[in-house]
């Protein structure tokens, strides 16, 4: 029988550090919690199962080319963890570091795309531009002559980007933490957080309650729910985010493919599929529902990009939930009405990139009540002193 990849526990009376949200982000934060602080008496709470949100309904790039020196930073950091997570976990992630494409297809979009180039090699990160020529040379499928309606007049490149299965990554993070003495409890939906002055003291869950030292929420498109429960307001929107696959194809694609102007993006899985995704729907919205609509939207946009697509199948369709802020970079903060009270959301599109660092930063916020220099710029309170960071330039998509 092949050997479990994570236990089944009762749920204990107390813990020290409860984390809401079984996703890579909650997941993460437990396992370094347990491996680099020693704090193991840690319960995931996740009201379906491991990765049923939006780590296991992204298309699995990973990328540090951002736009602020404080994304940049950020992602870069959770890019390098990546490189060497699979080793760490002892559990093979499938990373692939094949490049990242992003399209540009205007002069605006190519003056913008220059300058994060030259801000990601200020803070070290390997980007630079490229022309058609040389694109062509990389991915010869792809059409760089005038008759798409946006022709395609250069590229920022980014080699270190690539793909990742996330399936693996949250599977292994869930091992690693089970491994170091947390409990993952599938199944476990909150139903509130009892507070007592400005503390945390408990959360109600249908299997009970328990009481805690702390509370981390990280639960993504959930996230405005589970801080209502405290009082707290959000400055979020939640936006469902559609993705699709085709039919397996013999490997042609090894590069990830960003065109913001068509709002798509487009890689080749390990077993030949191309997986796309584009912009989050204009509304907002609970919905995991995929629409015909945007799968024709993303079909005529992928088919600019690359003709010899007309006659590809498309095998399935999805729709998972992101919740986004103003200024398009995340919240991973303690909250000043209370003392033991965390927050990391507002991950929008992007979060899947983050887990490791956002995870790694967090548990060194929890374990220590200091909050890392890194993560200081994405404080919940930046939007009460007007201290927006600004990252709408590399979402790649938009909105």
């Amino acid at each position: 029988m092949p050997e479990q990849m994570w236990r089944n526990h009762d749920l204990k009376s107390s813990y020290d550090v409860v984390i809401v949200g079984g996703g890579a982000h909650g997941l993460a934060t437990a396992y370094y919690l347990a491996t680099h602080h020693g704090i193991t008496n840690v319960a995931v709470l996740e009201q379906k199962y491991v990765g049923f949100g939006a780590s296991g309904r992204n298309t699995a790039i990973l990328r540090a080319n951002y736009r602020t020196a404080e994304g940049i930073r950020f992602y870069n950091q959770s890019l390098k963890l990546y490189e060497n997570l699979a080793q760490a976990l002892d559990f093979n992630l499938m990373f692939s570091q094949q490049g990242h494409f992003t399209l540009g297809h205007s002069t605006a979009s190519m003056t913008a795309l220059t300058t994060r180039a030259e801000m990601n090699k200020a803070e070290g990160v390997d980007s630079y531009m490229v022309t058609p020529p040389e694109i062509k040379r990389m991915i010869p499928e792809i059409d760089i002559s005038s008759r798409p309606r946006y022709p395609i007049l250069g590229a920022l490149y980014h080699p270190p980007g690539g793909i990742i299965r996330h399936d693996a990554v949250v599977w292994g993070f869930a091992r690693g933490a089970d491994r170091n003495g947390v409990h993952v409890h599938q199944l476990t939906q909150v139903e509130d957080i009892l507070t007592e002055g400005d503390r945390i003291v408990g959360v109600k869950t249908n299997r009970g309650t328990v009481g805690c030292g702390a509370v981390v929420s990280a639960t993504a498109g959930w996230s405005s729910e589970i801080c209502r429960l405290v009082g707290i307001k959000l400055p979020i929107a939640t936006h469902p985010l559609q993705a699709f696959v085709t039919q397996g194809l013999k490997p042609w694609l090894h590069h990830v493919v960003v065109s913001s102007t068509l709002h798509i993006y487009l890689s080749q899985s390990d077993r030949g599929e191309l997986v796309c995704g584009g912009a989050v729907d204009s509304f907002p919205q609970y919905s995991l529902r995929s629409t015909l609509d945007v799968l024709e939207s993303y079909a005529m946009h992928v088919l600019e990009l690359f003709p010899m697509l007309h006659n590809i199948k498309v095998q399935r369709q999805w729709a998972g939930m992101c919740d986004m802020t103003p200024d398009y970079a995340p919240i991973l903060s303690p909250i000043d009405a209370y003392q033991n009270f965390y927050i990391t959301c507002g991950w929008g599109t992007w979060g899947f990139k983050a887990a490791p660092a956002s995870g790694y930063n967090m548990a060194e916020l929890v374990a220590t009540g200091s909050v890392p220099a890194t993560i200081a710029p994405f404080s919940y309170d930046r939007f009460l002193k007007n201290q927006l960071l600004g990252e709408k330039a590399a979402a790649s998509v938009g909105s």
